[in-house]
Protein backbone atom coordinates (compact mmCIF):
# COMPACT_ATOMS: atom_id res chain seq x y z
CA UNK A 1 0.00 0.00 0.00
CA UNK A 2 1.54 3.57 -0.86
CA UNK A 3 -0.06 7.09 0.37
CA UNK A 4 0.92 9.92 -2.04
CA UNK A 5 3.23 13.13 -0.29
CA UNK A 6 2.55 16.68 -1.24
CA UNK A 7 4.85 16.10 -3.77
CA UNK A 8 3.48 13.42 -5.33
CA UNK A 9 6.36 10.79 -3.92
CA UNK A 10 5.07 7.24 -2.68
CA UNK A 11 5.76 6.20 0.35
CA UNK A 12 4.72 2.32 0.88
CA UNK A 13 3.20 1.71 4.06
CA UNK A 14 2.25 -1.49 6.23
CA UNK A 15 -0.47 -1.88 9.27
CA UNK A 16 -1.02 -4.60 11.80
CA UNK A 17 -3.93 -4.42 14.22
CA UNK A 18 -7.17 -2.79 14.43
CA UNK A 19 -8.37 -2.04 17.58
CA UNK A 20 -7.47 0.39 19.38
CA UNK A 21 -5.62 4.11 18.91
CA UNK A 22 -3.21 4.50 16.08
CA UNK A 23 0.80 4.72 16.01
CA UNK A 24 2.91 5.70 13.42
CA UNK A 25 6.53 4.24 13.62
CA UNK A 26 9.65 6.08 11.73
CA UNK A 27 12.32 4.21 11.03
CA UNK A 28 16.24 5.85 11.36
CA UNK A 29 18.59 6.39 8.64
CA UNK A 30 20.29 3.02 8.97
CA UNK A 31 16.43 0.76 8.79
CA UNK A 32 13.67 0.93 7.09
CA UNK A 33 10.44 0.30 7.80
CA UNK A 34 10.90 -3.56 8.70
CA UNK A 35 12.89 -2.22 10.99
CA UNK A 36 10.02 -1.73 13.80
CA UNK A 37 9.30 -5.44 13.48
CA UNK A 38 9.74 -5.88 17.13
CA UNK A 39 6.63 -3.23 17.67
CA UNK A 40 4.56 -3.75 15.01
CA UNK A 41 3.86 -7.17 16.98
CA UNK A 42 3.68 -6.04 20.54
CA UNK A 43 1.45 -3.20 20.00
CA UNK A 44 -0.92 -4.49 17.46
CA UNK A 45 -2.34 -6.53 19.87
CA UNK A 46 -3.99 -3.38 21.45
CA UNK A 47 -3.35 0.08 18.96
CA UNK A 48 -3.79 0.15 15.13
CA UNK A 49 0.00 0.53 14.10
CA UNK A 50 1.64 1.44 10.84
CA UNK A 51 4.99 1.58 9.49
CA UNK A 52 6.31 2.87 6.44
CA UNK A 53 9.31 3.25 4.32
CA UNK A 54 10.72 6.87 4.36
CA UNK A 55 11.62 8.50 0.87
CA UNK A 56 15.37 7.27 -0.33
CA UNK A 57 13.91 3.74 1.10
CA UNK A 58 12.37 0.75 -1.31
CA UNK A 59 9.61 0.20 -1.74
CA UNK A 60 9.33 3.67 -0.94
CA UNK A 61 9.93 6.25 -4.27
CA UNK A 62 13.34 7.24 -4.59
CA UNK A 63 13.74 10.60 -6.10
CA UNK A 64 17.20 11.81 -7.64
CA UNK A 65 16.88 15.05 -6.62
CA UNK A 66 18.64 16.20 -3.31
CA UNK A 67 16.36 18.48 -2.87
CA UNK A 68 13.41 16.43 -2.74
CA UNK A 69 14.77 15.54 0.56
CA UNK A 70 14.85 17.86 3.86
CA UNK A 71 13.61 17.95 7.34
CA UNK A 72 10.27 19.69 6.82
CA UNK A 73 9.78 16.85 4.25
CA UNK A 74 10.37 14.07 6.61
CA UNK A 75 7.70 15.55 8.78
CA UNK A 76 5.32 16.28 5.60
CA UNK A 77 6.28 12.65 4.60
CA UNK A 78 4.41 11.19 7.93
CA UNK A 79 1.01 13.41 7.72
CA UNK A 80 0.82 11.92 4.33
CA UNK A 81 0.57 8.62 5.75
CA UNK A 82 -1.68 9.76 8.28
CA UNK A 83 -3.85 11.50 5.36
CA UNK A 84 -3.89 8.36 3.07
CA UNK A 85 -5.12 5.90 6.13
CA UNK A 86 -7.82 8.91 7.06
CA UNK A 87 -6.38 8.90 10.93
CA UNK A 88 -6.49 12.52 12.44
CA UNK A 89 -4.38 11.46 15.76
CA UNK A 90 -1.83 9.33 16.17
CA UNK A 91 0.64 8.31 19.15
CA UNK A 92 4.36 9.26 16.69
CA UNK A 93 7.01 7.07 17.66
CA UNK A 94 10.73 7.80 15.69
CA UNK A 95 13.86 6.51 16.26
CA UNK A 96 16.97 8.82 15.45
CA UNK A 97 16.36 10.10 12.04
CA UNK A 98 13.02 9.26 12.48
CA UNK A 99 13.05 10.58 16.01
CA UNK A 100 13.59 13.75 14.48
CA UNK A 101 11.10 13.73 12.28
CA UNK A 102 8.77 12.91 14.89
CA UNK A 103 10.03 15.59 16.53
CA UNK A 104 9.29 18.01 13.78
CA UNK A 105 5.65 16.66 13.56
CA UNK A 106 4.87 17.79 16.76
CA UNK A 107 6.17 21.46 16.30
CA UNK A 108 4.12 21.55 12.94
CA UNK A 109 1.21 19.33 13.17
CA UNK A 110 0.36 19.43 17.13
CA UNK A 111 -3.21 19.04 16.70
CA UNK A 112 -2.48 15.79 14.81
CA UNK A 113 -0.02 14.24 17.61
CA UNK A 114 -1.51 12.17 20.57
CA UNK A 115 2.01 11.55 21.91
CA UNK A 116 5.38 11.90 20.33
CA UNK A 117 8.24 9.03 21.37
CA UNK A 118 11.72 10.58 20.17
CA UNK A 119 14.07 8.22 20.70
CA UNK A 120 17.83 8.26 20.07
CA UNK A 121 17.39 11.73 18.42
CA UNK A 122 20.69 14.75 18.89
CA UNK A 123 23.15 13.63 16.09
CA UNK A 124 24.36 17.16 14.63
CA UNK A 125 22.68 19.52 17.02
CA UNK A 126 25.56 19.75 19.71
CA UNK A 127 27.53 23.05 18.93
CA UNK A 128 30.50 21.44 19.69
CA UNK A 129 30.36 18.57 17.21
CA UNK A 130 28.50 20.26 14.41
CA UNK A 131 31.00 20.92 11.74
CA UNK A 132 32.19 17.58 12.58
CA UNK A 133 28.99 15.85 12.11
CA UNK A 134 28.07 17.70 8.53
CA UNK A 135 31.76 16.97 6.88
CA UNK A 136 31.51 13.25 7.75
CA UNK A 137 28.00 12.91 7.02
CA UNK A 138 29.04 14.46 3.75
CA UNK A 139 31.99 11.36 3.36
CA UNK A 140 29.03 8.85 4.68
CA UNK A 141 27.07 10.07 1.53
CA UNK A 142 29.74 10.00 -0.62
CA UNK A 143 30.67 5.98 0.68
CA UNK A 144 27.22 4.74 0.24
CA UNK A 145 27.17 6.49 -3.47
CA UNK A 146 30.35 4.10 -4.43
CA UNK A 147 29.50 1.27 -2.82
CA UNK A 148 26.15 0.75 -0.06
CA UNK A 149 26.80 -2.92 0.40
CA UNK A 150 30.48 -2.67 1.02
CA UNK A 151 30.06 0.51 3.51
CA UNK A 152 27.18 -0.80 5.16
CA UNK A 153 29.91 -3.21 7.08
CA UNK A 154 31.84 0.11 8.31
CA UNK A 155 28.97 1.78 9.00
CA UNK A 156 26.89 -0.98 11.00
CA UNK A 157 30.43 -1.09 13.10
CA UNK A 158 30.06 2.64 14.67
CA UNK A 159 30.62 3.70 18.23
CA UNK A 160 27.09 3.50 19.09
CA UNK A 161 26.53 0.11 17.01
CA UNK A 162 28.83 -2.07 18.97
CA UNK A 163 26.84 -2.42 21.99
CA UNK A 164 24.02 -4.39 19.85
CA UNK A 165 26.47 -6.53 18.04
CA UNK A 166 27.73 -7.79 21.40
CA UNK A 167 24.23 -8.16 22.78
CA UNK A 168 22.22 -9.27 20.28
CA UNK A 169 25.00 -10.46 17.31
CA UNK A 170 22.30 -12.12 15.19
CA UNK A 171 19.88 -9.01 15.47
CA UNK A 172 22.50 -7.24 14.60
CA UNK A 173 23.33 -9.07 11.64
CA UNK A 174 19.83 -8.74 10.66
CA UNK A 175 20.00 -4.98 10.95
CA UNK A 176 23.69 -5.05 9.09
CA UNK A 177 22.25 -7.05 6.11
CA UNK A 178 18.78 -4.59 6.03
CA UNK A 179 21.53 -1.69 5.52
CA UNK A 180 23.27 -3.49 2.82
CA UNK A 181 20.09 -3.35 0.75
CA UNK A 182 19.80 0.40 0.93
CA UNK A 183 19.54 2.51 -2.13
CA UNK A 184 23.21 4.18 -3.25
CA UNK A 185 20.96 7.21 -4.59
CA UNK A 186 18.47 7.05 -1.84
CA UNK A 187 21.27 7.10 1.45
CA UNK A 188 23.56 9.76 -0.27
CA UNK A 189 20.31 12.17 -0.93
CA UNK A 190 18.95 11.41 3.09
CA UNK A 191 22.82 12.40 4.01
CA UNK A 192 23.12 15.50 2.16
CA UNK A 193 19.08 16.95 2.26
CA UNK A 194 17.97 15.33 5.68
CA UNK A 195 20.94 14.93 7.87
CA UNK A 196 23.11 17.93 6.50
CA UNK A 197 20.76 20.46 6.49
CA UNK A 198 18.53 19.87 10.20
CA UNK A 199 18.41 22.93 12.88
CA UNK A 200 19.99 21.86 15.55
CA UNK A 201 17.72 21.46 18.79
CA UNK A 202 19.18 24.53 20.07
CA UNK A 203 18.06 26.67 17.69
CA UNK A 204 14.20 25.58 18.47
CA UNK A 205 14.29 26.87 21.54
CA UNK A 206 11.40 29.18 21.97
CA UNK A 207 9.58 26.78 19.48
CA UNK A 208 10.14 23.94 21.66
CA UNK A 209 9.26 25.44 24.96
CA UNK A 210 5.56 26.02 22.89
CA UNK A 211 5.16 22.73 22.04
CA UNK A 212 2.91 21.00 24.81
CA UNK A 213 2.32 17.59 23.36
CA UNK A 214 3.27 14.70 25.58
CA UNK A 215 6.26 13.64 24.71
CA UNK A 216 8.85 10.52 25.83
CA UNK A 217 12.36 11.42 25.23
CA UNK A 218 14.77 8.24 25.37
CA UNK A 219 18.08 7.62 24.68
CA UNK A 220 21.33 5.08 25.22
CA UNK A 221 23.83 5.60 28.34
CA UNK A 222 26.48 4.99 25.15
CA UNK A 223 25.25 7.08 23.06
CA UNK A 224 26.76 9.66 23.65
CA UNK A 225 25.88 12.33 21.36
CA UNK A 226 22.33 11.74 22.01
CA UNK A 227 22.39 12.30 26.03
CA UNK A 228 23.11 16.00 26.01
CA UNK A 229 20.54 16.57 23.17
CA UNK A 230 18.19 14.37 25.01
CA UNK A 231 18.19 16.25 28.45
CA UNK A 232 18.10 19.60 26.68
CA UNK A 233 14.61 18.43 25.32
CA UNK A 234 13.36 17.09 28.79
CA UNK A 235 13.98 20.90 29.83
CA UNK A 236 12.74 22.58 26.79
CA UNK A 237 9.61 20.56 26.21
CA UNK A 238 6.71 21.41 28.96
CA UNK A 239 5.32 18.11 28.95
CA UNK A 240 8.39 15.68 28.23
CA UNK A 241 9.63 12.85 30.03
CA UNK A 242 12.95 11.28 29.79
CA UNK A 243 14.18 7.59 29.70
CA UNK A 244 18.08 6.92 29.55
CA UNK A 245 18.72 3.04 28.79
CA UNK A 246 21.54 1.74 30.39
CA UNK A 247 24.87 -0.06 28.52
CA UNK A 248 22.76 0.69 25.34
CA UNK A 249 23.47 2.43 22.25
CA UNK A 250 21.72 3.81 19.53
CA UNK A 251 19.38 1.14 17.84
CA UNK A 252 17.22 0.78 21.39
CA UNK A 253 13.99 -0.37 19.50
CA UNK A 254 16.40 -3.66 18.42
CA UNK A 255 19.06 -3.68 21.08
CA UNK A 256 16.07 -3.28 24.11
CA UNK A 257 12.75 -4.42 22.46
CA UNK A 258 11.41 -5.46 25.52
CA UNK A 259 12.28 -2.46 27.83
CA UNK A 260 11.85 0.09 24.95
CA UNK A 261 8.12 -1.52 24.31
CA UNK A 262 7.41 -1.38 28.09
CA UNK A 263 8.57 2.17 28.76
CA UNK A 264 6.27 3.32 25.22
CA UNK A 265 3.34 1.29 25.98
CA UNK A 266 3.14 2.97 30.36
CA UNK A 267 3.41 6.33 28.21
CA UNK A 268 1.06 5.91 26.01
CA UNK A 269 -1.23 4.39 28.51
CA UNK A 270 -0.52 7.25 30.43
CA UNK A 271 -0.94 10.27 27.70
CA UNK A 272 -4.16 8.70 26.81
CA UNK A 273 -5.68 9.15 30.40
CA UNK A 274 -4.47 12.72 30.47
CA UNK A 275 -2.08 11.33 33.30
CA UNK A 276 1.13 12.77 31.29
CA UNK A 277 1.06 16.44 31.69
CA UNK A 278 3.71 18.94 31.80
CA UNK A 279 6.14 19.94 34.43
CA UNK A 280 4.74 20.70 37.83
CA UNK A 281 5.69 24.67 37.75
CA UNK A 282 6.38 24.00 41.76
CA UNK A 283 9.41 21.87 40.61
CA UNK A 284 11.75 25.19 39.90
CA UNK A 285 14.87 24.17 38.42
CA UNK A 286 16.61 26.28 39.88
CA UNK A 287 16.12 25.65 43.38
CA UNK A 288 17.94 23.68 45.54
CA UNK A 289 16.27 22.91 48.31
CA UNK A 290 13.33 24.45 49.80
CA UNK A 291 14.06 27.24 52.25
CA UNK A 292 10.74 29.13 53.53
Amino acid sequence: MYATASDGTKLYYETAGEGGTPILFVHEFGGNYDAWEPQMSFFARRHRCITYAARGYAPSDIPDDVEKYSQAIAASDALAVLDALGIEKAHVVGLSMGGFATLHFGLRYPERALSLTVAGAGYGTERETADYFRNTSLKVAENFEKDPAGFSKIYALGASRVQFQNKDPRGWATFAERLSRHSAVGAANTMRGVQCRRPSFWDLEEELKRMSVPTLVMTGDEDDHCLQPSIYLKKMLPAAGLAILPKTGHTLNLEEPALFNALVADFIAQAEQGAWKVRDPRADPGQVMRTE
